[in-house]
C-alpha cells in the first residue's frame, strides 16, 4: 500500500495526511490510523499517518515532547507493518535523519524550521519525500528557496498560518495560489492554522470549530492535499490539546471535502 499511496501522490492525487500531534502510546497511534484509514479507504483518498516522536518547540519546560526518538520510531515502524500505511514525521536535527528515514516515507521540516539550510539539505538527500511547512514569519514566495535546498523533486510544502499579532495566527489563502505556482505540491494544515500560540497560560490552544469550514476553503481553491490532527479525545492530548479535531469528526470533514473536490472535477 505504501507504494501506491506514494505513487498517487507523485501522480498529482488528492491526499490527507493526518495523525495525533504527538505519538502517546502504541495502541492510541495504531487506533487513529487504522480509523482514518478505513474512511480514506472509502473515499479512495491516498492517506498518510502522521505524528512526532519529538516535539522540539514547546512552550513550557514543562510540557510533554514525546517518546523520543528510539520508541517513536519503534512505533512508526508498527504502524507501517500493521496497516500498510506510509508515515510522516517531524526532523528537528540532522544527527537524527538517518535512523528517521530507515523507517519513514515523508521526512517534516517544522515550521519554525524551514530556514535551516542543512536539515533541509540531509533530508532531501535521503531520497525520501520531504514536506516543508512554511514559517509562520514566511511569506509564500520565499518558500521556493527553502524547497530547492532539498536538492530533490519529492518536496511537498505546507501552509499553516501566518503570525497575526501575539497568540494569534491568520491564513491568507493568497499564499496557497502563489506556492502552487512552484509546481510542488501544496497542502493546508487545517489544525495548525487555527493555532493560538502560547494563548493558553503556558501551552498553545486554538479554534478547532474551524478546522472543517478552513478545510472547506482551501479545497474549493484547489490544494493538492490535506494536514489534520486529530485525536480520539483532544482535551486529554499531551500536545495541541486545543486544536486538534476530534476523531470522530473526521468523516464529517472528508464527506464535506469529497463533496467539494467532486464538484470541481
Amino acid at each position: 500500500m505504501t507504494d501506491s499511496v506514494l505513487s498517487r501522490i507523485e501522480r498529482g492525487d488528492f491526499f490527507l495526511i493526518a495523525g495525533p500531534c504527538v505519538i502517546e502510546s502504541e495502541s492510541m497511534t495504531l487506533e487513529v490510523a487504522r480509523y482514518v484509514a478505513g474512511l480514506a479507504e472509502k473515499h479512495n483518498i491516498p492517506y498518510v499517518f502522521k505524528s512526532s516522536f519529538t516535539k522540539a518547540n514547546r512552550t513550557s519546560n514543562n510540557s510533554p515532547t514525546g517518546p523520543g526518538l528510539e520508541n517513536g520510531l519503534r512505533i512508526l515502524k508498527k504502524v507501517k507493518e500493521e496497516t500498510g500505511l506510509p508515515v510522516l514525521t517531524d526532523v528537528h536535527e540532522t544527527a537524527d535523519i538517518p535512523a528517521v528515514a530507515e523507517v519513514v516515507d515523508i521526512l517534516q521540516i517544522p515550521a519554525f524550521l524551514c530556514r535551516q539550510t542543512e536539515l533541509i539539505r540531509a533530508a532531501g538527500a535521503t531520497g525520501k519525500w520531504v514536506n516543508i511547512k512554511k514559517g509562520q514569519f514566511m511569506a509564500p514566495e520565499d518558500m521556493k528557496k527553502a524547497a530547492e535546498k532539498a536538492g530533490s523533486s519529492k518536496v511537498m510544502l505546507t501552509e499553516r498560518g501566518t503570525t497575526f499579532g501575539y497568540h494569534n495566527l491568520v491564513v491568507d489563502f493568497r499564499g496557497l495560489l502563489i506556492m502552487k505556482q512552484t509546481g510542488l505540491p501544496v497542502i493546508f494544515d487545517a489544525t495548525h492554522s487555527l493555532q493560538l500560540p502560547s494563548g493558553g497560560a503556558g501551552v498553545s490552544t486554538g479554534r478547532p470549530e474551524f478546522v472543517i469550514p478552513m478545510a472547506k476553503a482551501a479545497v474549493a481553491i484547489g490544494v493538492d492535499g490535506l494536514f489534520v490532527e486529530t485525536h480520539p479525545n483532544p482535551p486529554e492530548a499531551l500536545s495541541d490539546a486545543g486544536v486538534m479535531l476530534p476523531l470522530e469528526q473526521m468523516e464529517e470533514l472528508l464527506d464535506t471535502v469529497m463533496r467539494i473536490r467532486k464538484n470541481m472535477i
